[in-house]
């Protein structure tokens, strides 16, 4: 056995090049030089069919990426993905809001609001997607973004 996995997608995901480029090559392994680049993305509008809810996330979560110059045409359908999840995920918490968590059955008994498998469904579904895209903490911190400008320190001079 080679001590590799042999099941793909298992394991620690590898670095992008441009990370370990950036990061000065620290383990000093070949770097990938066939490693893809994608056209980064300067703008883009909601698809016309995304709800309401969904069409807002858009807007917020494009803005930030295209900002960070990380959203390129191939993160796009993530996008979609997150956006539609966080609108399934808003309607699914009104119904529980206006109906509760359980709600009577066929046979007059209480069961579990169908709703409630929606919202933790569509909630699995942000983070998948939302950590795809660096959008929580620990995928950010993953994330290499557009180069930032040094800030000064204002006493050096002295």
């Amino acid at each position: 056995m080679t001590g590799k996995s042999v099941v793909p997608g298992r394991g620690r995901k590898p670095k992008p090049t441009a990370r370990k480029v950036a990061a000065g090559n620290p383990g000093k392994r070949k770097l990938n030089d066939r490693e893809p680049s994608y056209s980064e993305i300067q703008s883009v509008d909601a698809p016309e069919w995304l709800s309401a809810d969904a069409a807002t996330m858009w807007t917020l979560v494009t803005t930030e990426l295209i900002r960070e110059g990380v959203l390129t045409v191939t993160d796009l359908h993530n996008v979609e993905a997150f956006c539609t999840s966080y609108s399934n995920w808003r309607i699914a918490q009104k119904e529980i809001d206006q109906n509760g968590i359980t709600v009577e059955g066929a046979t007059g008994g209480l069961q579990k609001n169908p709703a409630v498998t929606v919202a933790n469904e569509s909630l699995r579904q942000i983070v998948t997607f939302g950590s795809l895209l660096g959008l929580d903490p620990s995928s950010r911190s993953r994330l290499m973004g557009s180069a930032k400008k040094p800030v000064g320190n204002q006493f050096s001079e002295f």
